[in-house]
């Protein structure tokens, strides 16, 4: 590793030029660069991507409850040096990863003489910054009283965000749980819908220069978790939790022991969306919390609930799910709320070894529960008290659950991020692993915690059973997640529906616009560790074989992804590789026939396995040659999805 050092003298700073007062710092390739500035005390950053302005000057810093580190400042040294480390990663989107970057330290001292340090580290497209406060003085702790980080776009930018909904709000005061409808290509002056700002990610097209994600990782029970403000100018700001979450308890300011730092701020950048879809930056600046001692199997699962909604929660019904999930060779079933009033404790013993003798291990609903919401759903009041927690995690190792779905949390606060890591630290005791659904954005989890298999944190599927609109909506959302939510984090969408009306009898509710294959696809385009699939017993015999065919071998661990064409709300064609297997999927959310040719290189002279939409929209299986060159024409129907399989 090299490093190099430059130190600046104090007593002489007033004196030095504007070029001693700016620093660079580029990826490996030298496409793209972050400069640092410190000019009349104030600490600004700018991001150029091939000579693309990407972020113009952008504040830096903090007030603290020890001192002020957003204005008055000094740069006093600064250092850099390389990182090149290969590591491996179950649970995301590839599973060996190259991280090749530059960092730059820098470090700055306030009218108080008192230090803080701001980390860039800086990839080919992939930019990660956080503050640093030393220990200083007799202090030992810090209260973080506000940030001034921002994120400054050009006049031509556009966006694609979720608003931050209003704190307490929706069923039982659950709000917010990250499941807004976003706005795609929207102007930087529009207002979001609750006046709180978007939630992260947050996708920026820069006019014809290029994309930008902005996001944020590392975040665990030593911060709270952040969004972006609402635009000033084309500035977005970092703002904390609303006083009202967690229904008014927990403060806003996070604190964290001295020396500490902050999470990691996140910007991936390109001319393309290929590396917006294909970052691994979430987890390529965090490090595992625990080792664990368990191995945890990823896999599919069915889920009663979806389809047959709360009324499906008792024995007889889930012996069907049970079955079902034999019939598939899925590995797991989820049993949803109310399970311990329905069906019992002593009941569901029998019915997790019922399970095991089929080979389908099992995942316990739990509310998170608390003076946080007005929740019903039981089993209450067992996740957020660490004795009563224990217990209940000691019986299902005891029984032989394999892991707990944990639901309806109450916000962003440092309070609510303890609690996550808590009941992950706890749960991987007992050789559980976690789901967390009504939840926050997972922010580098999955390699921070080995037993952590997915977040909710989307509009996902069960808003399609609600209302029409969803259903009406779906195929423009599934056109959106690949770029922006799942391109940070995992998943748990909870999708893939084979019946055409969204009810337990295929007959009544809400009616699927979507096809057959554009649900296959979305199998492969969501990302999850833990797939539990919408499909329901009756789709053993009326749905199409060849579509539970495939739902019979779609793996749900991927070793490489790679973006092959699309626009935000619009298509996506992604390929995703599972051992030597090829997937990839293609779906279409606008109103006529998508004419595309792709570029599929690694599967060039080869034939493969296509799934595509006929005439009458059923869904056909055929043999597809792919040229030498590895060219491939497409169409894709409107609501409709391609498949191919090699």
């Amino acid at each position: 590793m090299k490093n190099r050092l430059v130190v600046i003298g104090l007593f002489g700073l007033s004196a030095l030029t504007i070029a001693a007062q700016s620093v660079d710092v580029t990826g490996p390739d030298g496409k793209l660069k972050v400069n640092v500035s410190c000019e009349s005390g104030k600490v600004s950053y700018t991001i150029s991507y091939e000579d693309k302005q990407m972020l113009e000057t952008s504040p830096l810093g903090m007030n603290t409850n020890i001192g002020d580190f957003s204005k008055e400042l000094k740069l006093v040294k600064h250092e850099t040096s390389e990182i090149d480390r290969i590591y491996a990663q179950t649970r995301i989107k590839t599973s060996s990863v190259h991280y090749r970057a530059n960092e730059l330290v820098c470090h700055f001292i306030n009218v108080d003489d008192k230090p803080m340090q701001v980390t860039f580290r800086v990839s080919d497209n992939d930019v990660a910054f956080r503050y640093t406060l030393p220990k200083s003085g007799e202090a030992g702790s810090v209260r973080v009283l506000s940030e001034a980080t921002g994120f400054r776009f050009p006049d031509v930018t556009t966006t694609f965000l979720c608003p931050q909904s209003d704190a307490m709000i929706g069923w039982k005061r659950t709000k917010p749980s990250y499941e807004e409808e976003y706005k795609a290509d929207a102007p930087m002056s529009d207002r979001s819908q609750y006046g709180h700002g978007y939630t992260f990610p947050c996708l920026f097209k820069v006019g014809e220069y290029g994309w930008a994600l902005v996001s944020e990782t590392g975040v665990d029970s030593r911060y709270c978790a952040s969004h972006l403000s609402d635009s000033d100018n084309g500035l977005y700001t970092i703002a904390f939790p609303m006083p009202e979450e967690n229904n008014g308890n927990g403060t806003v300011e996070p604190a964290f022991a001295l020396p500490g730092s902050t999470p990691w701020r996140t910007i991936t950048v390109g001319n393309t969306l290929k590396p917006i879809v294909e970052t691994t930056v979430p987890w390529d600046v965090v490090e595992p919390r625990y080792k664990s001692e368990q191995n945890y199997r990823m896999g599919r699962g069915t889920w009663s609930w979806i389809l047959w909604q709360d009324n499906s929660i008792n024995y007889a019904d889930q012996v069907k799910y049970v079955d079902l999930a034999a019939a598939m060779g899925y590995e797991y079933v989820l049993v949803d709320n109310f399970w311990d009033k329905n069906i019992g404790c002593e009941r569901m013993e029998e019915l997790v070894a019922y399970a095991r003798q089929k080979g389908v291990g099992f995942i316990l609903w739990y509310s998170s529960s608390g003076y946080w919401n007005d929740i019903e759903q039981s089993p209450l009041n067992h996740m957020d008290n660490s004795i009563i927690r224990k217990r209940e995690m000691r019986w299902l190792q005891k029984i032989g659950v394999k892991g707990i779905k944990v639901d309806f949390f109450g916000g962003d606060k440092q309070e609510t991020m303890r609690l996550y890591e808590e009941i992950l630290s706890d749960a991987d005791d007992h050789g559980l692993m976690v789901i967390f659904h009504g939840c926050t954005l997972p922010r580098g989890w999955e390699r921070m915690y080995p037993n952590y298999v997915g977040s909710e944190a989307v509009l996902a599927s069960e808003n399609l059973i609600f209302q029409q609109h969803f259903c009406d909506n779906e195929a423009f959302n599934a056109c959106l997640h690949p770029f922006i939510r799942n391109a940070v984090g995992c998943m748990e969408f909870g999708g893939t529906f084979l019946n055409k009306r969204l009810n337990r009898g295929n007959d009544g509710g809400t009616i699927r616009r979507t096809t057959d294959v554009f649900q296959l696809a979305t199998s492969v385009l969501f990302q999850n560790p833990i797939q539990n699939f919408a499909l329901a017993p009756n789709n053993l015999t009326d749905a199409p074989e060849v579509c539970m065919d495939f739902m019979k071998q779609v793996p749900t661990t991927w070793d490489e992804t790679r973006f092959i064409d699309g626009y935000p709300g619009k298509y996506i064609v992604l390929a995703r590789r599972h051992g030597t297997t090829w997937y990839v999927a293609a779906i279409n959310a606008m109103k006529d026939p998508l004419e595309l040719e792709v570029d599929l290189p690694m599967l060039a002279g080869q034939t493969v396995s296509l799934y595509v939409d006929g005439k009458k929209l059923e869904p056909l299986l055929k043999e597809q040659p792919i040229k030498a060159d590895g060219k491939l024409k497409l169409t894709v129907q409107p609501l409709g999805g391609n498949v191919l399989v090699k």
